[in-house]
């Protein structure tokens, strides 16, 4: 194989299944550890640009959502992590949240840092990293819509506010690359124009090269949110990102047309390894999905190819194989085998 650099990188979303003895005796070391072997097997597997795997959000309390948002909204100022009768009665009074039966949290006061410290963690996974990586950080707009708010009244306030909390921090991430998650506002795009103000006031304050991951939802394995890429072009095309990380393995073929419209500036990840099955795909089928993209929206627009989303909720065997079919199919289709 040729050592250059290919014009269509691999990489991965974010989150690794934990490790059943990490798990079982958890410690900072054995974090530690596990961190370095993620990243060891994506590289071993052919992977430009690895992720951390996110163990270190990962909560048992939570199986459902992993608990990356607990890791995020529960080390603000300004929030209570308490959640009694009266917040859950509150909280399942509002209708676009119905897929979580309470709050994450509670705002109780003005939206501060708090105890968070993502530039720690990213140290943590640099030290052991072995090459580049990107670090990942969940959207604004999507912790906020977790959130019962008896402080501001007041979405966008909450939002902007989570979002300058996060946005203090970014420059000072020691990474290749920063991607925001968001998984709630493809299923909303009246909020568009919140939501990328939000993320934006992020991507600005990022050093390093910027990526914005996008998919429907996966609570428990499952789509939660209902919409089209056709419906988001615009709001994709406002925000101030080197590339998107978009799912579109579990999408219809609709949406991968409607990417036509994505202005050229913005990189196209093309999500090619459906994350919510269990079938391993062949390298044939990944290199048919990027062939296929690249008829549709043109050369050149194709910069990364990934799974459509993190890999937390499959066994480590389905997701090594995922890994490892993605980059092989990767090289198949550039004539790198």
């Amino acid at each position: 194989m040729t050592n250059a650099v290919p014009r269509i990188l691999t990489t991965t979303v974010g989150s690794y299944p934990v490790p059943d003895w990490l798990a079982a005796l958890p410690s900072e070391q054995a974090l530690l550890d596990a961190t370095s072997i993620v990243f060891s097997l994506q590289r071993q597997a052919g992977i430009d640009l690895p992720t951390d795997g996110e163990l270190y959000r990962f909560d048992v309390n939570h199986p459902d959502t992993n608990g990356m948002i607990e890791y995020f909204v529960h080390k603000l100022g300004g929030v209570r992590r308490g959640v009694g009768r009266g917040d859950t009665a509150a909280f399942r009074a509002k209708t676009e949240m119905r897929f979580r039966n309470k709050p994450a949290a509670v705002v109780t006061g003005p939206i501060t840092e708090g105890v968070l410290n993502l530039p720690d963690d990213c140290a943590r996974a640099a030290s052991v990293a072995g090459g580049s990586f990107k670090f990942t950080i969940t959207s604004p707009y999507m912790l906020a819509r977790t959130l019962l708010d008896d402080h501001y009244h007041d979405f966008e306030m909450l939002t902007l506010a989570i979002a300058d909390a996060l946005a203090a921090q970014m420059g000072d991430l020691n990474c290749a690359c920063v991607q925001v998650d968001e998984a709630n506002v493809p299923g909303n795009p009246a909020d568009g124009p919140l939501a990328a103000e939000a993320i934006n006031r992020l991507l600005d304050a990022v050093r390093v090269e910027k990526a914005v991951h996008f998919c429907f939802g996966n609570y428990g394995g499952q789509t939660i949110q209902k919409g089209e890429w056709s419906r988001l072009t615009s709001f994709l095309n406002s925000l101030r990102t080197d590339h998107l990380v978009l799912e579109l393995a579990h999408r219809p073929p609709s949406d991968l047309h409607a990417l036509k419209e994505v202005d050229t500036r913005i990189g196209i990840g093309l999500g090619v390894v459906d994350i919510k099955v269990n079938h391993i795909e062949t390298p044939d089928e990944i290199a048919r999905s990027i062939e296929l993209a690249e008829k549709v929206l043109g050369p050149d627009r194709v910069r990364y190819v990934h799974p459509d989303c993190g890999f937390w909720m499959l066994k480590r065997s389905i997701a090594d194989r995922k890994i490892s079919a993605l980059a092989k199919g990767r090289d198949l289709y550039l004539g790198r085998a």
